[in-house]
């Protein structure tokens, strides 16, 4: 497993933007595929966005056209950019790298929309 540590999140009026970050201490960052998901109070977690080794990303319905997961493989830190955020958008944002069969995640960071 690698450490995640996720910055980036806090207060945000709708319809404003948020850009996530997740530092990872993976020392071959290229080979993880690597997601965001969230949780919401009383709600399961979601997976949100993945990008896989090659580049290729897909988004849950909810966020398609309005968040991007990126990477910087030099960096091994994974992105989410969250625009035209909307109060059902608050939650809390995890990261998570994957290989093979095993899930390293990061503590989470509180995104607040407010109306």
């Amino acid at each position: 497993q690698v450490q995640l540590v996720e910055s980036g999140g806090g207060l945000v009026q709708t319809g404003g933007s948020l850009r996530l970050s997740c530092a990872t201490s993976a020392n071959i960052f290229d080979i993880y595929i690597l997601n965001w998901y969230r949780q919401a109070p009383g709600k399961q977690r979601e997976l949100l966005a993945t990008i896989s080794t090659a580049g290729s990303t897909h988004y849950a319905d909810s966020v398609k056209g309005r968040f991007t997961i990126s990477r910087d493989n030099a960096k091994s830190t994974v992105y989410l950019q969250m625009n035209s955020l909307k109060p059902e958008d608050t939650a809390v944002y995890y990261c998570n790298a994957r290989l093979r069969a095993i899930d390293s995640w990061g503590q989470g960071t509180q995104v607040t929309v407010s109306s």
